[in-house]
């Protein structure tokens, strides 16, 4: 098609380059959300809300399929969308592009930040208790990780999509292994060491599918909503995209559906080998299955598996907050450094910011030795944002059916159920802010979180509302 040739190769050197195929693109974002929130975060999600955990993450993943669909549906529209900030300036206005591209960046920061809690908390899988890290251990091993990141996404884009897609094709096949293994043990009826025996029963035979009523089945939204932040990544890729028109429908039809498999399968097979009783908060329910199987060599195979899983979350964020950077800068609404691309292509200037951040966390680890509680806080924080960004993507989406419907009618990938799915989804959003109260540790980053907008509000007035540069398609 001519339309796309046009955008296959840069105008400029100043512009980010097509190098993404279509194969980089499905297994990045897949890799994007598959990470800790499903590794880590699943032993908490079921111990919070028991089975009930499958329909949670079953509702959340269709939600997601029209959020996804709407935003392809707007991307394709005009190839000269770089990204949702692009979308949000255009749409609603320079306010919301804001917005949008600073929330982004500072949700993948926190994403950061509970990753390098993650990382820790994997490695204790290798020391005894008593020889568990100091905390200027933990923190030095958190800049390790941040460093080596920042060198994977200094060298190229091409390079950036070949080391992801290799990490989360590793992610993808423990989960598929995993699945094999739990379905080989359900139907042998395997003794686990608890003296339990592996059954589909062992789902519902607990309690039932809502052991911990209402409130337990509400309590698991939370992390399971955070379980599922990245699946958005696909609008930070847009301008990195070869053949767009057909990679990207391509991509949007297939992740919300392979998550639903890998997240509910997994879990299936989780809780008929131990029963979600047996299954302890703090721990990965997935390394524990392949320990129960007694294959050892499994379960160290698995956790440098939900390592690397950790790892390539970290490094599809920090790969799209630097975007994300770039695409501000370039509307004024950063400091104008990050606009400068390297001789590589790649925005270095964006990733050793977003970087020195993340390097915070290194430090907030330091003041929150207990793993667990500085992953709740982060991810909860970081939970709020993307929901107030998914928000923006929908009201997106209805003004862009209000003010361009001649490109809603040409659109050869309408989004199922158009305006009225739109509200569902935005009702369904506004559900899961409301669910956030409901929990002690979640209240805390609530409450917090307005101060985000007061910070956003002040440095918008102050610093770039003068410099806004008007956009020219």
């Amino acid at each position: 098609m001519t339309t796309t040739n046009n955008f296959d190769e840069p105008s400029s050197p100043n512009e980010l380059q097509r190098k993404l195929s279509n194969r980089h693109l499905q297994l990045i974002a897949i890799g994007g959300a598959i990470g800790t929130g499903l590794f880590m975060g699943s032993g908490k999600t079921i111990s919070l809300a028991g089975p009930s955990i499958i329909i949670i993450y079953m509702m959340i993943g269709a939600m997601f399929f029209f959020l996804m669909r709407a935003l392809g549906e707007i991307l394709l529209s005009n190839l000269h969308y770089k990204s949702f900030i692009d979308m949000a300036h255009d749409l609603i206005g320079p306010g919301a592009g804001y917005y949008i591209g600073w929330s982004y960046w500072l949700g993948w920061i926190l994403v950061g930040i509970a990753d390098l809690a993650a990382i820790i908390n994997y490695l204790s899988f290798w020391l005894p208790p008593d020889q568990m890290f100091t905390p200027m251990g933990q923190a030095a091993i958190s800049v390790g990780c941040v460093l080596f990141i920042l060198a994977i996404n200094l060298v190229t884009v091409k390079l950036f999509g070949e080391i992801e897609f290799w990490f989360a094709l590793v992610k993808i096949l423990a989960i598929v292994g995993l699945i094999f293994v739990g379905g080989f043990m359900v139907f042998t009826s395997f003794q686990t060491p608890t003296g339990s025996v592996a059954s589909f029963s062992n789902i519902w035979a607990h309690g039932g599918l809502f052991p911990k009523g209402a409130m337990g089945f509400l309590a698991g939204f939370q992390i399971a909503m955070f379980a599922f932040v990245g699946v958005e990544l696909l609008g930070t890729m847009a301008a990195e995209t070869k053949d767009p028109e057909k990679n990207l429908p391509k991509a949007v039809n297939a992740i919300p559906t392979r998550i639903i498999i890998f997240y509910v399968l997994s879990l299936v097979m989780i809780m008929s080998v131990t029963p979600w009783i047996d299954i302890p908060a703090d721990q990965s329910p997935f390394v524990s299955l392949f320990l129960y199987a007694g294959i050892p060599t499994s379960a160290i195979i698995m956790n440098m598996v939900v390592l690397s899983s950790v790892m390539s979350s970290m490094n599809s964020g920090v790969f799209s907050t630097s975007r994300m950077l770039f695409g501000l800068a370039r509307d004024g609404q950063a400091p104008q450094a990050l606009a400068k691309l390297s001789s590589r292509a790649v925005p270095a200037q964006g990733l050793i910011f977003s970087c020195a951040f993340i390097m915070f966390g290194a430090a907030f680890q330091y003041f929150v030795p207990n793993t667990m509680e500085a992953f709740t806080l982060a991810s909860s924080l970081c939970v709020i944002l993307f929901i107030s960004i998914w928000a923006i993507i929908m009201v997106c989406y209805l003004r862009y059916r209000k003010l361009r419907p001649e490109l809603h009618e040409k659109s050869t990938f309408k989004m199922p159920g158009g305006i009225w799915m739109s509200y569902v989804v935005l009702a369904f959003l506004l559900f899961a802010l409301v669910i956030l109260s409901l929990e002690p540790d979640t209240l805390k980053a609530l409450m917090i979180s307005p101060l985000w907008l007061i910070l956003l509000a002040i440095t918008y007035r102050v610093l770039y509302k003068p410099r806004i540069k008007k956009r020219h398609h």
